[in-house]
């Protein structure tokens, strides 16, 4: 003979639940209502630079610098021979780079292999990956690449242990807001973003580098003045 405990039915006790969620978050959410909430949202932070250009600049390489990259400016006529110099002092005579980058930017006496599906394995032979980029911004230290010419996929900055990378001054920004602001139009593409080489630190504080990334990175900060 059973016994009634009394319990409500699983689904009943689940529809309880889902109702008293619903009636503390004022009810059933959709894309309007959702829309209307992010709207009513205080934005009181900065959204807009506060500094002049060179301050701007200034402030990129700081934060870079302190992330452990290493950063030099260059006058766009210029690029190849600091490319030259970077690869040279750091031993790297095989680089991969993604289908598009400027041709006028990849020195002479060094063999670069344009990107064309390469597995995890070939990538991880080169002595490292040399990119352009889609935008920087200075307060983090943050570059932001996508997959678009020049940039390439993801694995393709993942995989190699050492990364250059060509930021043009006209793509640095201030602050984060700004930022996304010029996001809004390639939203739907693949996107990364990192702020100096790869670091992680485990539960006892010991620093690795090279765990989700390249452990070195070199950036070229490309100008008109420079």
């Amino acid at each position: 003979m059973g016994v009634d405990t009394g319990a409500a039915p699983l689904g009943s006790a689940r529809a309880e639940i889902l109702r008293r969620i619903r009636a503390a978050t004022g009810g059933v959410s959709n894309a309007e209502v959702a829309r209307a909430g992010w709207t009513r949202l205080p934005r009181e932070y900065r959204r807009a630079a506060s500094r002049d250009r060179e301050a701007v600049l200034e402030l990129l390489e700081d934060r870079l610098r302190d992330y452990d990259a290493n950063v030099v400016r260059a006058g766009r006529d210029r690029v190849s021979a600091i490319v030259a110099k970077m690869l040279s002092e750091r031993g790297k005579t095989r680089m991969v780079v993604p289908a598009g980058i400027a041709k006028e930017w990849l020195p002479a006496g060094v063999e670069f292999v344009e990107d064309d599906g390469l597995s995890a394995v070939d990538l991880d032979r080169f002595d490292g990956v040399m990119t352009g980029s889609t935008m920087a911004i200075a307060e983090t230290g943050t570059v932001i690449l996508q997959s678009v010419p020049g940039q390439g996929r993801r694995a393709v900055t993942l995989v190699p242990d050492y990364q250059l990378c060509v930021v043009r001054e006209e793509d640095v920004v201030e602050t984060v807001p700004e930022a996304m602001a010029r996001l809004q139009e390639t939203a739907e593409l693949p996107t990364t973003f990192f702020s100096g080489p790869s670091a992680t630190a485990d539960i006892e504080m010991t620093r690795i580098k090279g765990v989700h990334g390249p452990r070195y990175l070199d950036v070229v900060l490309m100008g008109f003045g420079f």
